[in-house]
């Protein structure tokens, strides 16, 4: 009986999870952030996440998903950075 409480406590709280995740995502692009914040916001968010699966497997998801939201953090401000300031954004570009 008590395998069957924390197995359904659980599961409610994984996809209290989700559900906080993909409102924190969709809400970085309602909220009219520019693809720096955005990128940088997304990719936090799915490095801690690919960093906490990966650390499960070596028994530290907590410090995974700390190394992993650090770097997709990083990841994602470049990305969004490069995005933010190419000039085809202002500017009608051809190739």
């Amino acid at each position: 009986m008590r395998a069957k409480l924390m197995g359904a406590l659980r599961a409610a709280i994984f996809w209290l999870i989700c559900g906080l995740f993909f409102a924190a995502m969709t809400g970085c692009y309602a909220a009219g952030f520019t693809p720096r914040e955005t990128g940088t916001v997304g990719g936090a968010a799915l490095g801690a996440g690919g960093g906490a699966l990966v650390g499960s497997t070596m028994g530290a998801p907590g410090t995974g998903a700390l190394v992993g939201g650090l770097g997709g953090g990083v990841a994602g401000y470049l990305i969004g950075n490069s995005v933010q300031e190419h000039p085809c954004r202002y500017y009608r570009c051809y190739y």
